[in-house]
């Protein structure tokens, strides 16, 4: 896509966020289970992921097998046709499917989104009041799990509903030899 000169009444938006790094080492360090390190993220212990700081959701509610996850839409949220993109619902709902697989995880064990399908309902704009993406487990297996998710208004109304089948693993025998977290630099 060609740049185009922005206009005078052009909008700017600042993000700073912690490394990666040091969200998965308090994990680790602490041996924390999936529903102990949510918490500790929640409470402000261990550092949003980057996507959280970037698109601007928190969490409001984590408990064993769910998770209530908030955004308030913006400007910077819109595709093209002037509503916020598909793919932050999306994005909101994988997460808040995985998270609530995460709840339910010992120390040792992750997940992973194998499919995710989404029904879109309304759409979302600026004028959006703060909405609310609902993790729930459906089932939780050796290998698997299957989990739902819904973004819905403050008023109940659904924008978006989604099921997920995620891959259960150790992160070890998913990551071995996987370099994403060291320096671009180095």
């Amino acid at each position: 896509m060609a740049e185009s000169p922005l206009p005078a009444d052009s909008h700017a938006r600042s993000v700073r966020w912690s490394d990666p790094r040091e969200m998965i080492r308090a994990a680790v360090e602490r041996r924390l289970s999936g529903l102990e390190f949510l918490r500790a993220m929640q409470r402000g212990e261990v550092p949003a992921p980057p996507i959280a700081v970037l698109l601007g959701f928190e969490i409001d509610l984590v408990e064993e097998g769910r998770v209530v996850f908030a955004l308030q839409p913006g400007e910077h949220h819109y595709n093209p046709n002037g509503v916020v993109h598909g793919g932050v619902a999306a994005m909101l709902l994988d997460t808040v499917t995985g998270c609530a697989v995460t709840t339910r995880l010992p120390f040792g064990r992750t997940c992973a989104t194998l499919d995710l399908k989404i029904n879109y309902i309304r759409s979302l704009t600026a004028r959006s009041p703060r909405v609310l993406a609902e993790g729930t487990v459906l089932h939780l297996g050796r290998r698997s799990a299957v989990a739902e998710g819904r973004l819905s208004l403050p008023d109940g109304r659904l924008a978006a509903h989604a099921t997920a089948t995620l891959m259960l693993f150790e992160p070890d025998e998913a990551h071995a030899g996987d370099h994403r977290f060291d320096s671009a630099a180095g």
